[in-house]
């Protein structure tokens, strides 16, 4: 597939996650579900809320069960191979990477009831925005009225920080760049994955972080790995673990030496490299690791679950555990934050207390009386489909208030074009040499990991040629931050790619959906 070094492949380190529509199923709760039960505390344990003083109200704990995840890297989408896999392990949640736009089909081919491609995520159980996580996390229902806390994410991929250092870079230069590229993304999620705990969740964080864990470059594997002499404290895994997350495949295999426990290469461990661990299952609050076994090849290092053929170019990891959930909060939470137009939106809405309230949309960062859209609901608990079939792509917030018009949660989302009509445009159309392109976006289609590209002007076909420099629409943080319709970018010394600066010459920048190559809009420039 690769055409020159700087092609944007990933053969050899996975592709980062392509998040699109969410059509996880709030409104399969029947009036059989009871809900949320009465005494669910208040406070939907947004940022601001933690930050003060007052411990939270303790949550109210439901039934102690067992629940499987697993995390898996299906490589490119996936096919029939990779679909067969998630059916026969049959996980109780899978945090799916690289699913693009065939979630929906997975789930279906697989069994799973549930999903969210936002998140990525494959649930037996009903999957919940809830107001308060911005779209970073999900509560999963495992139990009527009952949650986990379920975190999914690809950290990027570039500048590899084993790579660098088996090239002569110092550690702390290693580290360094490291804090760049994948550190600053985890740190979106870490406030909130602390909170969680601190509140009492329980709490799942799955991905593929494409850095090595330190608990795998210890004084004990020196010499393990060919050109490795140093302890490496990587700084994803101590920034994880620091939240009070656990690591449950090492808490089964704690002895990286005789269990490694290689989920990829590098080189590539299906040409004989000996490999990292970078694909990872974490667990926080009351949940206790039971199992975790390695799932890939037949005959490969350590596999304990074995399938032929095995597909991907990673290995999966599944963990058991015996958890407490616990009582969902006052939330108003979302089936899916990102919809197409024309479509509804599912609303779950909880509020101990109040019988009567009413839900409104509103422009992003509106007041109730800007609403262009309401519907009333009743009863403490419920679940409702809005309206959305009027509203023109953009951002929206949606307001849950009480039967005084007083605002008790907010949430948001996105409108999407039906179509990919994306309107690119750039600051000026002419540009010296040298000079930082000014590149900006109005309704997008709003994919993670969507990325700008630059081509020369008679060699603008990204199908089939090469680009020159090209950033993701997210930054490195594409992979954890939720995507928007909207955005801007600046091209220039710190794009990825080359050359920079560009040659005097006609380019054409093209906007390109979910790490691949199909253009969804384009603008020319000159460089003289």
């Amino acid at each position: 597939m690769a055409r020159n070094a700087t092609r944007h492949v990933r053969t050899t380190l996975g592709a980062a996650a392509v998040m699109l529509t969410v059509l996880s199923a709030l409104t399969a709760c029947t009036s059989e579900d009871p809900g949320p039960p009465a005494n669910a505390a208040p406070s939907a344990g947004s940022s601001e809320e933690s930050d003060t003083e007052e411990s939270p109200t303790p949550l109210a704990s439901g039934e102690e069960m067992e629940l499987s995840v697993l995390t898996y890297n299906i490589e490119y989408s996936g096919d029939k191979t990779t679909d067969a896999v998630i059916k026969d392990v049959g996980a109780d949640i899978v945090g799916v990477l690289e699913s693009y736009d065939r979630l929906p089909e997975i789930a279906e081919k697989t069994g799973y009831p549930y999903y969210n491609l936002g998140l990525q995520i494959l649930s037996k159980y009903p999957i919940h925005e809830p107001s308060g996580a911005d779209g970073l996390y999900s509560l999963i229902e495992v139990q009527p009225g009952y949650v986990v806390a379920m975190f999914n994410t690809h950290l990027d991929y570039v500048r590899y920080g084993p790579r660098l250092y088996l090239n002569g870079m110092a550690v702390e230069d290693v580290l360094a760049s490291e804090d760049v590229v994948r550190t600053s993304s985890i740190e979106v999620l870490t406030p909130d994955v602390q909170n969680l705990i601190d509140e009492g969740y329980p709490v799942f964080l799955t991905g593929d972080l494409n850095q090595p864990s330190s608990l795998d470059y210890t004084e004990a594997t020196l010499g393990m790995r060919e050109g490795v002499d140093d302890v490496i404290p990587w700084t994803v895994s101590e920034a994880l673990l620091a939240t009070g997350l656990r690591d449950s495949f090492r808490e089964i295999h704690p002895d990286p030496v005789e269990n490694p426990g290689l989920t990829h290469g590098n080189p590539d461990f299906h040409e004989g490299g000996f490999g990292d661990r970078i694909d990872y299952l974490y667990a926080g609050g009351p949940a206790t690791t039971l199992t975790s076994e390695m799932v890939g090849e037949v005959g490969g290092p350590n596999v304990d679950r074995e399938y032929d053929p095995w597909t991907s170019d990673h290995r999966a990891v599944l963990s058991s555990f015996d958890v407490t959930p616990v009582a969902l909060r006052q939330t108003l939470s979302l089936d899916r934050r990102l919809i197409t137009e024309g479509e509804d939106l599912g609303a779950l809405y909880n509020a101990p207390g109040n019988d009567e309230g009413t839900i409104y949309v509103v422009p992003e960062g509106g007041a109730a009386d800007e609403a262009v859209v309401s519907v009333d609901v009743s009863g403490e608990s419920g679940t409702t489909q809005v309206d959305t079939t009027t509203l023109r792509p953009a951002g929206y917030d949606v307001v849950l208030t009480d039967a005084d018009g007083e605002e008790l949660e907010r949430n948001s989302f996105w409108i999407r074009s039906e179509e990919d009509d994306i309107a690119l445009a750039t600051d000026k159309t002419t540009y010296a040499v040298g000079e930082p392109i000014e590149v900006t976006w109005d309704d997008g289609p709003a994919n993670r990991w969507d990325w700008v590209g630059v081509y020369e002007a008679d060699a603008a076909d990204p199908e089939k040629d090469d680009y020159l420099i090209w950033g993701y629409t997210g930054g490195h943080e594409a992979g954890a931050l939720p995507p928007t319709v909207f955005g801007e970018m600046t091209m220039g010394d710190e794009s990825q790619g080359k050359p920079w600066p560009l040659p005097p010459g006609d380019y054409r920048i093209h906007y390109l959906l979910a790490d691949q190559y199909s253009s969804a809009g384009y603008v020319d420039v000159t460089v003289e």
